[in-house]
């Protein structure tokens, strides 16, 4: 029962984890793309409140949980599954924390250019880009990990 109970928690954990990454993107790049710089604010302060709500809770639950998965599993770091998906891990994690730093600047930036009455800054523009450029690895390497959980068996048999 322990080991179904850690899946479960594992499994949600990374559900809410993809998807609130994927969700936050497409909702960011909406308002980015809207141009309506009220929009910008509010999304943009609402991008940074769901990374510290939810996407920092499953970045520590998913590690956690995952080495009590393997503990219950028998596996080994050494097991090159298990590696990958650690090394692919600890790279969308070296990826995300700087675009945490990145959306707080941006939420930042927006408020304060908006309670001024003045246009977006290139800056922000520029950050923005860099931000989604980030993603990128972070969101192949999420797949990665996700392909390594389901077929590792599979893979290295």
């Amino acid at each position: 029962m322990m080991y179904l109970t850690l899946k479960l928690i594992h499994i949600l954990s990374a559900i809410v984890l993809f998807g609130l990454g994927s969700g936050t993107v497409f909702y960011k790049v909406m308002a980015d793309k809207s141009g309506d710089h009220a929009t910008i604010a509010v999304t943009s302060r609402h991008v940074v409140l769901a990374d510290w709500w939810f996407t920092t809770p499953t970045v520590i639950i998913q590690p956690l949980t995952g080495i009590l998965l393997a503990d219950q599993l028998s596996a080994s770091f050494g097991d090159g599954w298990l590696w990958w998906s650690v090394v692919l891990y600890l790279l969308t994690g070296l990826c995300w924390l700087p675009v945490v730093v990145l959306q707080i600047r941006m939420r930042d930036i927006a408020a304060e250019s908006l309670a001024q009455g003045r246009a977006l800054p290139s800056i922000y523009h520029y950050y923005s880009r860099i931000w989604l450029w980030l993603g990128v690895p972070a969101f192949f390497g999420m797949i990665g990990i996700t392909t390594l959980m389901i077929f590792h068996n599979s893979l290295w048999s």
